[in-house]
Protein backbone atom coordinates (compact mmCIF):
# COMPACT_ATOMS: atom_id res chain seq x y z
CA UNK A 1 0.00 0.00 0.00
CA UNK A 2 1.22 3.49 -0.88
CA UNK A 3 0.06 6.87 0.36
CA UNK A 4 -0.32 8.07 -3.22
CA UNK A 5 -2.94 5.38 -3.74
CA UNK A 6 -4.80 6.53 -0.62
CA UNK A 7 -4.64 10.11 -1.92
CA UNK A 8 -6.17 8.87 -5.16
CA UNK A 9 -8.88 6.91 -3.32
CA UNK A 10 -9.83 9.92 -1.19
CA UNK A 11 -9.54 12.55 -3.91
CA UNK A 12 -11.78 10.66 -6.35
CA UNK A 13 -14.06 9.08 -3.72
CA UNK A 14 -13.19 5.55 -4.82
CA UNK A 15 -14.64 4.12 -1.62
CA UNK A 16 -18.08 3.38 -0.25
CA UNK A 17 -19.37 6.77 0.82
CA UNK A 18 -22.41 5.46 2.69
CA UNK A 19 -22.34 4.24 6.28
CA UNK A 20 -18.91 5.73 6.94
CA UNK A 21 -17.94 5.93 10.59
CA UNK A 22 -14.86 7.08 12.45
CA UNK A 23 -12.95 4.66 14.63
CA UNK A 24 -14.83 6.27 17.50
CA UNK A 25 -18.21 5.37 15.99
CA UNK A 26 -19.31 8.79 14.65
CA UNK A 27 -21.04 8.86 11.28
CA UNK A 28 -19.03 10.64 8.54
CA UNK A 29 -20.59 12.38 5.55
CA UNK A 30 -18.01 13.55 3.00
CA UNK A 31 -19.34 16.71 1.33
CA UNK A 32 -16.13 18.00 -0.26
CA UNK A 33 -12.87 16.01 -0.12
CA UNK A 34 -10.81 19.21 -0.31
CA UNK A 35 -8.12 20.66 -2.57
CA UNK A 36 -5.23 18.27 -3.17
CA UNK A 37 -1.98 19.71 -1.84
CA UNK A 38 1.31 18.56 -3.38
CA UNK A 39 3.42 20.91 -1.26
CA UNK A 40 4.22 20.95 2.47
CA UNK A 41 1.31 20.74 4.89
CA UNK A 42 -1.84 18.61 5.11
CA UNK A 43 -2.73 16.54 2.06
CA UNK A 44 -6.11 18.18 1.41
CA UNK A 45 -7.15 21.76 2.18
CA UNK A 46 -10.64 23.15 2.77
CA UNK A 47 -12.52 19.90 3.02
CA UNK A 48 -16.14 19.93 4.19
CA UNK A 49 -17.34 17.03 6.33
CA UNK A 50 -20.18 16.23 8.67
CA UNK A 51 -18.93 14.16 11.59
CA UNK A 52 -21.73 13.13 13.88
CA UNK A 53 -24.01 16.16 14.12
CA UNK A 54 -21.22 18.69 13.58
CA UNK A 55 -20.40 20.29 10.22
CA UNK A 56 -16.64 20.81 9.84
CA UNK A 57 -14.50 22.79 7.40
CA UNK A 58 -10.76 22.27 7.46
CA UNK A 59 -7.92 20.03 6.35
CA UNK A 60 -7.54 16.28 5.90
CA UNK A 61 -4.32 14.34 6.41
CA UNK A 62 -3.76 10.85 4.99
CA UNK A 63 -1.39 8.11 6.17
CA UNK A 64 -0.92 4.38 5.83
CA UNK A 65 -1.02 3.98 9.62
CA UNK A 66 -2.31 6.35 12.29
CA UNK A 67 1.07 6.24 14.03
CA UNK A 68 2.66 7.83 10.94
CA UNK A 69 1.30 11.11 12.33
CA UNK A 70 3.92 10.97 15.08
CA UNK A 71 6.53 9.38 12.83
CA UNK A 72 6.32 12.47 10.59
CA UNK A 73 6.32 14.89 13.53
CA UNK A 74 2.96 16.45 12.73
CA UNK A 75 2.14 16.91 16.42
CA UNK A 76 4.83 19.59 16.54
CA UNK A 77 3.80 21.38 13.34
CA UNK A 78 1.26 24.23 13.50
CA UNK A 79 0.32 23.56 9.87
CA UNK A 80 -1.60 20.51 11.11
CA UNK A 81 -3.62 22.25 13.82
CA UNK A 82 -6.63 22.57 11.50
CA UNK A 83 -6.84 18.89 10.52
CA UNK A 84 -10.47 17.80 10.99
CA UNK A 85 -10.09 14.19 9.86
CA UNK A 86 -7.20 11.73 9.80
CA UNK A 87 -7.73 9.23 6.98
CA UNK A 88 -5.67 6.04 7.30
CA UNK A 89 -5.54 2.57 5.87
CA UNK A 90 -4.88 1.00 9.25
CA UNK A 91 -5.71 2.53 12.62
CA UNK A 92 -3.11 1.58 15.20
CA UNK A 93 -3.16 4.47 17.69
CA UNK A 94 -5.19 7.52 18.69
CA UNK A 95 -4.03 10.94 17.49
CA UNK A 96 -4.43 14.01 19.69
CA UNK A 97 -4.41 17.75 19.09
CA UNK A 98 -2.32 20.04 21.24
CA UNK A 99 -5.34 20.58 23.53
CA UNK A 100 -5.49 16.78 23.99
CA UNK A 101 -8.72 16.43 22.00
CA UNK A 102 -8.84 13.38 19.72
CA UNK A 103 -8.58 13.92 15.97
CA UNK A 104 -11.31 11.80 14.35
CA UNK A 105 -9.89 8.93 12.29
CA UNK A 106 -11.43 7.18 9.29
CA UNK A 107 -10.01 3.71 8.59
CA UNK A 108 -10.39 3.31 4.83
CA UNK A 109 -9.62 -0.38 4.43
CA UNK A 110 -13.18 -1.28 5.40
CA UNK A 111 -14.68 0.84 2.61
CA UNK A 112 -12.51 0.11 -0.45
CA UNK A 113 -13.62 -2.59 -2.88
CA UNK A 114 -11.42 -5.66 -3.16
CA UNK A 115 -11.68 -5.36 -6.94
CA UNK A 116 -10.16 -1.88 -6.81
CA UNK A 117 -7.33 -3.15 -4.62
CA UNK A 118 -6.68 -6.15 -6.86
CA UNK A 119 -6.69 -4.00 -10.00
CA UNK A 120 -4.32 -1.53 -8.38
CA UNK A 121 -1.92 -4.24 -7.25
CA UNK A 122 -2.03 -5.92 -10.64
CA UNK A 123 -1.25 -2.65 -12.38
CA UNK A 124 1.52 -1.40 -10.12
CA UNK A 125 3.28 -4.67 -9.37
CA UNK A 126 4.00 -5.61 -12.98
CA UNK A 127 7.72 -6.18 -13.36
CA UNK A 128 9.85 -6.10 -16.48
CA UNK A 129 7.06 -4.63 -18.57
CA UNK A 130 7.40 -1.95 -21.21
CA UNK A 131 4.47 -0.18 -19.56
CA UNK A 132 2.53 -1.33 -16.51
CA UNK A 133 -0.76 -1.78 -18.36
CA UNK A 134 0.53 -3.40 -21.53
CA UNK A 135 -1.64 -6.52 -21.02
CA UNK A 136 -4.78 -4.41 -20.56
CA UNK A 137 -4.11 -1.34 -22.71
CA UNK A 138 -6.20 -2.73 -25.55
CA UNK A 139 -9.22 -3.18 -23.27
CA UNK A 140 -9.62 0.52 -22.43
CA UNK A 141 -12.64 1.90 -24.26
CA UNK A 142 -12.08 4.09 -27.31
CA UNK A 143 -13.82 7.17 -25.87
CA UNK A 144 -11.64 7.20 -22.74
CA UNK A 145 -8.42 6.81 -24.71
CA UNK A 146 -9.34 9.37 -27.37
CA UNK A 147 -10.19 12.06 -24.83
CA UNK A 148 -7.08 11.32 -22.79
CA UNK A 149 -4.83 11.55 -25.86
CA UNK A 150 -6.29 14.93 -26.76
CA UNK A 151 -5.53 16.20 -23.27
CA UNK A 152 -2.02 14.72 -23.43
CA UNK A 153 -1.41 16.46 -26.74
CA UNK A 154 -2.00 19.85 -25.15
CA UNK A 155 0.14 18.83 -22.18
CA UNK A 156 2.95 18.20 -24.65
CA UNK A 157 2.39 21.58 -26.30
CA UNK A 158 2.55 23.20 -22.85
CA UNK A 159 5.79 21.35 -22.18
CA UNK A 160 7.31 22.54 -25.46
CA UNK A 161 6.12 26.08 -24.83
CA UNK A 162 8.50 26.34 -21.85
CA UNK A 163 11.46 26.35 -24.23
CA UNK A 164 9.75 28.92 -26.43
CA UNK A 165 9.00 31.18 -23.46
CA UNK A 166 12.65 31.03 -22.37
CA UNK A 167 13.83 31.95 -25.87
CA UNK A 168 11.26 34.72 -26.09
CA UNK A 169 12.46 36.29 -22.88
CA UNK A 170 16.10 36.07 -23.99
CA UNK A 171 15.26 37.72 -27.33
CA UNK A 172 13.21 40.53 -25.74
CA UNK A 173 9.95 39.24 -27.24
CA UNK A 174 11.26 38.90 -30.79
CA UNK A 175 9.10 36.11 -32.17
CA UNK A 176 10.98 36.06 -35.49
CA UNK A 177 14.21 35.36 -33.60
CA UNK A 178 12.56 32.56 -31.62
CA UNK A 179 11.24 30.98 -34.82
CA UNK A 180 14.73 31.01 -36.34
CA UNK A 181 16.24 29.23 -33.35
CA UNK A 182 13.45 26.66 -33.22
CA UNK A 183 13.64 25.99 -36.95
CA UNK A 184 17.42 25.71 -36.84
CA UNK A 185 17.22 23.08 -34.10
CA UNK A 186 14.66 21.03 -36.01
CA UNK A 187 16.48 21.35 -39.33
CA UNK A 188 19.33 19.59 -37.55
CA UNK A 189 17.11 16.70 -36.45
CA UNK A 190 18.42 14.48 -33.64
CA UNK A 191 22.05 14.27 -34.74
CA UNK A 192 22.70 17.95 -35.40
CA UNK A 193 19.79 19.56 -33.58
CA UNK A 194 21.81 20.92 -30.68
CA UNK A 195 24.67 21.97 -32.96
CA UNK A 196 22.28 23.92 -35.21
CA UNK A 197 20.61 25.38 -32.12
CA UNK A 198 23.94 26.60 -30.76
CA UNK A 199 24.68 28.06 -34.18
CA UNK A 200 21.38 29.97 -34.21
CA UNK A 201 22.04 31.31 -30.72
CA UNK A 202 25.52 32.48 -31.76
CA UNK A 203 24.11 35.02 -34.22
CA UNK A 204 21.85 37.90 -33.27
CA UNK A 205 18.78 37.66 -35.48
CA UNK A 206 19.28 41.27 -36.57
CA UNK A 207 22.21 39.94 -38.63
CA UNK A 208 19.90 37.43 -40.38
CA UNK A 209 17.55 40.29 -41.18
CA UNK A 210 20.38 42.27 -42.75
CA UNK A 211 21.87 39.53 -44.94
CA UNK A 212 18.88 37.40 -45.95
CA UNK A 213 18.41 39.33 -49.22
CA UNK A 214 21.49 37.63 -50.69
CA UNK A 215 21.54 33.83 -50.83
CA UNK A 216 25.33 33.63 -50.78
CA UNK A 217 25.55 35.87 -47.70
CA UNK A 218 23.12 33.95 -45.57
CA UNK A 219 24.67 30.63 -46.63
CA UNK A 220 28.13 31.96 -45.81
CA UNK A 221 26.89 33.09 -42.42
CA UNK A 222 25.42 29.70 -41.54
CA UNK A 223 28.25 27.59 -42.98
CA UNK A 224 30.88 29.82 -41.39
CA UNK A 225 29.30 29.78 -37.94
CA UNK A 226 29.00 25.99 -38.25
CA UNK A 227 32.77 25.78 -38.76
CA UNK A 228 32.50 24.42 -42.29
CA UNK A 229 34.60 27.09 -44.03
CA UNK A 230 38.04 26.49 -42.50
CA UNK A 231 39.40 23.95 -45.02
CA UNK A 232 41.76 24.59 -47.94
CA UNK A 233 39.35 23.69 -50.70
CA UNK A 234 39.97 25.08 -54.18
CA UNK A 235 36.39 25.25 -55.33
CA UNK A 236 34.90 28.48 -56.65
CA UNK A 237 31.64 28.31 -54.68
CA UNK A 238 33.49 27.37 -51.50
CA UNK A 239 35.97 30.23 -51.89
CA UNK A 240 33.13 32.72 -52.43
CA UNK A 241 31.46 31.49 -49.25
CA UNK A 242 34.67 31.73 -47.26
CA UNK A 243 35.46 35.24 -48.47
CA UNK A 244 31.92 36.38 -47.76
CA UNK A 245 32.01 34.86 -44.29
CA UNK A 246 35.29 36.60 -43.45
CA UNK A 247 33.68 39.89 -44.47
CA UNK A 248 30.54 39.22 -42.38
CA UNK A 249 32.61 38.02 -39.46
CA UNK A 250 34.49 41.32 -39.33
CA UNK A 251 31.44 43.46 -40.03
CA UNK A 252 29.25 41.92 -37.32
CA UNK A 253 31.98 40.82 -34.88
CA UNK A 254 30.89 37.21 -35.13
CA UNK A 255 32.24 34.38 -33.00
CA UNK A 256 31.52 30.66 -33.20
CA UNK A 257 33.54 29.59 -30.17
CA UNK A 258 30.42 28.24 -28.46
CA UNK A 259 28.94 26.53 -31.51
CA UNK A 260 28.92 22.75 -31.24
CA UNK A 261 30.54 20.83 -34.13
CA UNK A 262 28.19 19.42 -36.76
CA UNK A 263 28.23 15.72 -37.59
CA UNK A 264 28.13 13.84 -40.91
CA UNK A 265 28.73 10.37 -39.50
CA UNK A 266 25.87 7.86 -39.86
CA UNK A 267 23.64 10.37 -41.63
CA UNK A 268 21.94 9.79 -44.92
CA UNK A 269 23.33 12.25 -47.48
CA UNK A 270 20.10 14.29 -47.75
CA UNK A 271 20.38 14.96 -44.00
CA UNK A 272 24.00 16.16 -44.18
CA UNK A 273 24.40 19.49 -42.37
CA UNK A 274 25.53 21.11 -45.63
CA UNK A 275 22.19 20.33 -47.29
CA UNK A 276 20.05 21.27 -44.31
CA UNK A 277 21.87 24.57 -43.72
CA UNK A 278 21.52 25.53 -47.39
CA UNK A 279 17.79 24.72 -47.26
CA UNK A 280 17.42 26.83 -44.11
CA UNK A 281 19.27 29.66 -45.84
CA UNK A 282 16.93 29.39 -48.85
CA UNK A 283 13.88 29.53 -46.61
CA UNK A 284 15.03 32.81 -45.08
CA UNK A 285 16.32 34.19 -48.36
CA UNK A 286 12.91 33.73 -49.98
CA UNK A 287 10.81 34.94 -47.05
CA UNK A 288 10.81 38.14 -45.09
CA UNK A 289 8.72 38.24 -41.91
CA UNK A 290 8.50 34.45 -41.91
CA UNK A 291 6.93 34.29 -38.47
CA UNK A 292 4.08 36.61 -39.47
CA UNK A 293 3.45 34.57 -42.62
CA UNK A 294 3.29 31.35 -40.61
CA UNK A 295 0.92 32.77 -38.01
CA UNK A 296 -1.41 33.86 -40.82
CA UNK A 297 -1.55 30.32 -42.21
CA UNK A 298 -4.51 28.19 -41.18
CA UNK A 299 -4.22 25.50 -43.83
CA UNK A 300 -1.64 22.74 -44.06
CA UNK A 301 -1.33 22.94 -47.85
CA UNK A 302 -0.47 26.64 -47.61
CA UNK A 303 2.30 25.73 -45.16
CA UNK A 304 3.68 23.17 -47.62
CA UNK A 305 3.72 25.83 -50.34
CA UNK A 306 5.56 28.29 -48.08
CA UNK A 307 8.23 25.74 -47.16
CA UNK A 308 8.72 24.38 -50.69
CA UNK A 309 12.35 25.50 -50.85
CA UNK A 310 15.48 23.84 -52.12
CA UNK A 311 19.17 23.99 -51.35
CA UNK A 312 21.05 26.37 -53.64
CA UNK A 313 22.14 25.27 -57.15
CA UNK A 314 25.59 24.03 -56.12
CA UNK A 315 24.02 21.35 -53.97
CA UNK A 316 22.05 19.81 -56.82
CA UNK A 317 25.21 17.88 -57.67
CA UNK A 318 26.89 17.83 -54.25
CA UNK A 319 26.38 16.64 -50.70
CA UNK A 320 29.76 17.94 -49.53
CA UNK A 321 32.02 20.71 -50.79
CA UNK A 322 34.62 18.36 -52.27
CA UNK A 323 32.76 15.51 -53.94
CA UNK A 324 30.28 15.67 -56.79
CA UNK A 325 27.25 13.40 -57.00
CA UNK A 326 24.46 12.69 -59.42
CA UNK A 327 22.17 15.67 -59.91
CA UNK A 328 19.12 15.48 -57.63
CA UNK A 329 16.65 17.99 -56.30
CA UNK A 330 17.39 18.98 -52.73
CA UNK A 331 13.95 20.34 -51.89
CA UNK A 332 12.41 19.91 -48.48
CA UNK A 333 10.32 16.75 -48.56
CA UNK A 334 6.78 16.54 -47.23
CA UNK A 335 7.79 14.17 -44.37
CA UNK A 336 10.51 16.62 -43.32
CA UNK A 337 8.07 19.54 -43.48
CA UNK A 338 5.68 17.51 -41.34
CA UNK A 339 8.38 17.19 -38.68
CA UNK A 340 8.93 20.96 -38.78
CA UNK A 341 5.21 21.51 -38.44
CA UNK A 342 4.88 19.09 -35.52
CA UNK A 343 7.93 20.26 -33.57
CA UNK A 344 8.15 23.96 -34.43
CA UNK A 345 5.09 25.49 -36.06
CA UNK A 346 2.29 23.99 -33.97
CA UNK A 347 4.05 24.66 -30.61
CA UNK A 348 4.73 28.24 -31.75
CA UNK A 349 1.11 28.76 -32.81
CA UNK A 350 -0.03 27.41 -29.45
CA UNK A 351 2.39 29.60 -27.51
CA UNK A 352 1.69 32.73 -29.56
CA UNK A 353 -2.07 32.34 -29.07
CA UNK A 354 -1.57 31.91 -25.33
CA UNK A 355 0.73 34.96 -25.28
CA UNK A 356 -2.09 36.99 -26.83
CA UNK A 357 -4.76 35.61 -24.51
CA UNK A 358 -6.33 33.46 -27.22
CA UNK A 359 -6.90 29.77 -27.81
CA UNK A 360 -6.49 27.80 -31.03
CA UNK A 361 -7.35 24.40 -29.62
CA UNK A 362 -9.77 23.36 -32.38
CA UNK A 363 -7.47 24.57 -35.16
CA UNK A 364 -4.44 22.85 -33.65
CA UNK A 365 -6.31 19.57 -33.27
CA UNK A 366 -7.46 19.79 -36.88
CA UNK A 367 -3.99 20.60 -38.23
CA UNK A 368 -2.23 17.95 -36.15
CA UNK A 369 -4.92 15.47 -37.14
CA UNK A 370 -4.11 15.96 -40.83
CA UNK A 371 -0.45 15.04 -40.42
CA UNK A 372 0.46 11.37 -40.45
CA UNK A 373 1.67 9.74 -37.26
CA UNK A 374 5.37 9.78 -36.53
CA UNK A 375 7.22 6.49 -36.70
CA UNK A 376 9.50 5.62 -33.82
CA UNK A 377 9.98 2.89 -31.22
CA UNK A 378 7.43 4.38 -28.79
CA UNK A 379 4.67 4.67 -31.40
CA UNK A 380 5.42 1.21 -32.80
CA UNK A 381 5.19 -0.32 -29.33
CA UNK A 382 1.83 1.33 -28.59
CA UNK A 383 0.47 0.33 -31.99
CA UNK A 384 1.49 -3.25 -31.30
CA UNK A 385 -0.75 -3.17 -28.22
CA UNK A 386 -3.64 -1.65 -30.19
CA UNK A 387 -3.97 0.68 -33.21
CA UNK A 388 -3.48 3.91 -31.28
CA UNK A 389 -1.79 6.44 -33.57
CA UNK A 390 -2.91 7.42 -37.04
CA UNK A 391 -2.11 11.15 -36.81
CA UNK A 392 0.62 13.35 -35.35
CA UNK A 393 -1.76 14.52 -32.65
CA UNK A 394 -2.05 10.95 -31.39
CA UNK A 395 1.65 10.13 -31.81
CA UNK A 396 2.69 13.25 -29.91
CA UNK A 397 0.18 12.41 -27.18
CA UNK A 398 1.50 8.86 -26.90
CA UNK A 399 5.07 10.13 -26.56
CA UNK A 400 3.85 12.37 -23.74
CA UNK A 401 2.05 9.41 -22.17
CA UNK A 402 5.14 7.20 -22.25
CA UNK A 403 7.64 9.82 -21.10
CA UNK A 404 5.61 11.61 -18.44
CA UNK A 405 3.30 8.87 -17.11
CA UNK A 406 4.26 5.30 -18.00
CA UNK A 407 7.99 5.68 -17.43
CA UNK A 408 7.35 7.44 -14.13
CA UNK A 409 4.73 4.95 -12.88
CA UNK A 410 2.13 7.73 -12.71
CA UNK A 411 -0.73 5.31 -13.36
CA UNK A 412 -2.91 7.01 -10.74
CA UNK A 413 -2.71 10.30 -12.68
CA UNK A 414 -3.41 8.57 -16.00
CA UNK A 415 -6.92 8.13 -17.46
CA UNK A 416 -5.92 4.69 -18.75
CA UNK A 417 -4.66 3.64 -15.32
CA UNK A 418 -7.81 5.02 -13.67
CA UNK A 419 -10.04 3.13 -16.07
CA UNK A 420 -8.22 -0.12 -15.36
CA UNK A 421 -8.31 0.33 -11.58
CA UNK A 422 -12.04 1.00 -11.32
CA UNK A 423 -13.24 -1.30 -14.13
Amino acid sequence: MQEKFLHYIWRHKKFKTTHLTTTGGDVVNVIITGLYNTNAGPDFFNAQLRIGLQLWAGNVEIHIKSSDWYLHGHEQDKAYDNVILHVVWEHDTEIFRKDNSVIPTLELKHYVSKDVLNNYNRLLTNKNKWINCEKDFASVDHFTLTNWLERLYFERLERKSKTIETLLKASKNDWEAVLFKMLARNFGLKVNGEAFFSLAKSVDFSVIRKVHGKQLSIEALLFGQAGLLHSNIEEAYYLKLRNEYEFLKRKFSLSNNKVLPVQFFRLRPHNFPTIRLSQLASLYHENQQLFSKIMDLHDLDAFYDLFAVSASSFWKSHYTFQKTSGATSKMLTKPFMDLLFINTILPLKFCYAKYNGQTLDAELITLAGRIASEKNSIINAFNNLRPAASSSMESQALIQLKEMYCSKNRCLQCAVGNALIIK
